[in-house]
């Protein structure tokens, strides 16, 4: 069964390959970056909503709601900020380039929220390994993106 939690991520990265193509279409279709992000993540938010339609699990209570830190409920924002930059960048730098510069990005981000165990993140302390592991995957990103 843990194999899975190693499959699906997996799929997810090519998901997300997909669904930047997609939303490039949307955006060419429409020609309004804006627009073509709102769509995608309306449509996304109704399926979500027929998820929970069907879900058995409980609700929280409005009083859990009110307990939330503000910080937490900014996923949002930030998957807006991140289908946004791509539906911007994939036309103009292609997708390979685009999410060789991403997962660098993820990759840099996650090595240090490991390390500072940031957000009730287990600590993971950066190691030499871990350092150039970076390094070629940035050096990748630049061969990657290398006219």
């Amino acid at each position: 069964m843990k194999s899975l939690f190693y499959i699906l991520p997996l799929l997810a990265g090519v998901a997300i390959a997909i669904q930047s193509g997609v939303n490039s279409q949307l955006r060419l279709a429409i020609n309004h970056p804006l627009l073509a992000a709102f769509i995608s993540f309306l449509t996304g938010t109704a399926a979500l909503g027929l998820l929970l339609f069907f879900s058995k699990q409980a609700y929280p209570t409005l009083q859990d709601y009110t307990a939330i830190d503000w910080y937490k409920l900014t996923g949002g924002l930030l998957g807006a900020f991140v289908v946004t930059v791509i539906l911007l960048s994939v036309q103009e730098i292609g997708v390979a380039n685009m999410f060789v510069l991403v997962v660098a990005g993820q990759l840099a981000a996650a090595l240090l929220m490991d390390h500072f165990g940031v957000m009730g993140m287990r600590v993971s302390p950066i190691s030499a390994q871990k350092m150039i592991g970076i390094v070629l995957v940035v050096s990748g990103a630049y061969l990657v993106n290398r006219k």
